[in-house]
C-alpha cells in the first residue's frame, strides 16, 4: 500500500519505520478482517492503525530519551503525533492528495545507485516482495534485503522530505522513475516467478503512476511514451490467458476481447507525443505496440515497419532484449532464416543467451523454418528456464505438439 506508507511518511518523517507500521498493520488486517469483516475503508483503516503504532513508537523513543538524558523539561510526548487539520483517517485530505508519485521521487533519489533505487520503489511503491526482487534481478534473496536495507538508510542519513523535488531535481531523476515504473508494470504483466501468468494489481499501479506523472510533466514526450506504451499492452490483457491461465500467444488472441478504449488513448497519446520530434525508447515501444494494436488480424500487422523501429531502438539502446524481439520481427517480414542469422549473432551475448526468452523465440523461429526437432528442444530449455508457471507450461505444451507432429505415421 504506498499511498498509506506516503501518508505515514509526510506525517512522521520517517520513511523506514512508515513502511515496518504498514507492513504491521497489513499483518493485522490480514488477522482481523477475515473474523471482523472488512472495514468501509480499508485504506483508512490501515491508516489509524499504521499511524497508532508510530505514535507508540515515538512515545516510546521519546520515554527513552528522557530516561537517558534525564532532562527536567521536555516536549510533551504527544506533540506532533496528531494528523494534520486537512487529512482524515483516509490518508488524503479534501483535495485528495496522493504521496506516492512524491514516494516515488524520493526512492529514486541521487545518493542511491540505479539498481538500490529501482530495488527500493519496487519494494515501496510496487509492493513486491524481496523474493519478487531478487529473482527479478536474479540475485539472492538476502543479497536483495540488504541492498534495500542500506539504500532505506541513505535515505534516511538523507533526510529527503516526502515532497516533489524542483524541476532541476525532478529531471535528474526522471529516466529512474519512468524505468522503475516501466519494470512495475512488467512484473504485473508478466510474474517474474510463481504460479501466476499476471499480477493485475501491479500493471493497474504502475499505469496510475504513468498517469500521474503525465499530468505532472505533460510536455515531457518519453512520459507519455511510456504512459501509451503500457496502455497499449495492458489493452490485450483479457485475450492473453487461456483455460487455466495458460498464455495465449499474440498472433492467437481474439482481437475483439482487446480494450478499444485503451489503444485509443494509446494511440493518441504515442502519436502526440512523436510529432513532437524529440523521440525516445518509450515512445518507440509505444509506437511497436501501437502497430500491434491496429492490425485487424494477426496477418495485418506492419512487419516491415516494426522491424525498422526496433531497428531505430536497438541503435539508440544497448539492450539484448530489443536485438531478440528484432530478430522476431526479422523473421516475420523476411523469413524465419532471417530471424535465426540474428539470434546466432545475439547467442554470444550472455546478458540474454542463457534466458528463458532467447530460447523461446529461437523455438518459435525454428519451428517456422521447420526445424522441428531444434524447436522443440529449445521449448524444452526455455521451460526449464523460466520461474513462471503457466508460462513454463506453455513452453511444455509448446514442445509436447511438435513432438506428436513429428512422429511418423
Amino acid at each position: 500500500m504506498p499511498q498509506v506508507v506516503g501518508v505515514l511518511t509526510r506525517r512522521f518523517g520517517d520513511f523506514d519505520a512508515a513502511e515496518d507500521a504498514v507492513q504491521a498493520a497489513l499483518a493485522d488486517s490480514a488477522e482481523q478482517w477475515p473474523r471482523q469483516g472488512v472495514p468501509d475503508n480499508p485504506r483508512g483503516w490501515l491508516v489509524h492503525v499504521a499511524s497508532r503504532r508510530m505514535a507508540e513508537q515515538v512515545r516510546s523513543e521519546q520515554a527513552r530519551r528522557r530516561r537517558e538524558e534525564a532532562a527536567a523539561a521536555r516536549e510533551p510526548a504527544d506533540r506532533h503525533l496528531a494528523p494534520p487539520a486537512d487529512e482524515g483517517i483516509g490518508g488524503e485530505g479534501p483535495s485528495g492528495r496522493d504521496d506516492t508519485l512524491a514516494m516515488l521521487f524520493m526512492c529514486c533519489h541521487p545518493a542511491l545507485t540505479r539498481p538500490s533505487a529501482i530495488a527500493l520503489t519496487l519494494r515501496s511503491v510496487g509492493g513486491l516482495t524481496t523474493a519478487e526482487i531478487a529473482s527479478a534481478f536474479m540475485v539472492p534473496e538476502p543479497t536483495m534485503a540488504q541492498r534495500i536495507s542500506r539504500a532505506k538508510q541513505r535515505i534516511s542519513a538523507s533526510q529527503t522530505g516526502l515532497a516533489l523535488p524542483g524541476p532541476a531535481e525532478r529531471n535528474r531523476r526522471l529516466a529512474s522513475v519512468l524505468h522503475v515504473i516501466y519494470l512495475v508494470f512488467n512484473e504485473g504483466y508478466t510474474v517474474s516467478a510463481g504460479p501466476r501468468l499476471q499480477r493485475v494489481e501491479l500493471s493497474r499501479e504502475a499505469i496510475r503512476l504513468g498517469r500521474l506523472l503525465h499530468g505532472l510533466l505533460p510536455e515531457e514526450c518519453e512520459t507519455a511514451g511510456l504512459l501509451a506504451l503500457m496502455l497499449l499492452t495492458d489493452a490485450r490483457r483479457s485475450a492473453r490467458m487461456g483455460p487455466g491461465g495458460i498464455p495465449v500467444p499474440l498472433a492467437e488472441q481474439d482481437r475483439s476481447l482487446w480494450d478499444a478504449e485503451a489503444i485509443r488513448e494509446g494511440v493518441d497519446l504515442v502519436t502526440a507525443a512523436l510529432a513532437k520530434g524529440s523521440v525516445g525508447p518509450y515512445q518507440l515501444q509505444a509506437a511497436v505496440a501501437a502497430l500491434h494494436d491496429e492490425a485487424a488480424t494477426a496477418e495485418e500487422t506492419d512487419w516491415p515497419q516494426i522491424l525498422a523501429l526496433y531497428g531505430l531502438l536497438e541503435r539508440m539502446t544497448d539492450n539484448p532484449v530489443v536485438s531478440l524481439n528484432r530478430a522476431v520481427a526479422a523473421a516475420m517480414a523476411q523469413g524465419p532464416e532471417a530471424g535465426l542469422a540474428m539470434l546466432s549473432d545475439l547467442a554470444g551475448d550472455e546478458r540474454v543467451s542463457d534466458h528463458h526468452r532467447f530460447f523461446a523465440a529461437r523455438a518459435h523461429l525454428r519451428e517456422m523454418a521447420g526445424e522441428l526437432g531444434a524447436a522443440r528442444a529449445d521449448y524444452r530449455a526455455a521451460a526449464a528456464r523460466t520461474a513462471n508457471g503457466p508460462e513454463r507450461d506453455h513452453l511444455i505444451t509448446r514442445a509436447a505438439r511438435i513432438a506428436s507432429a513429428d512422429l511418423p505415421e
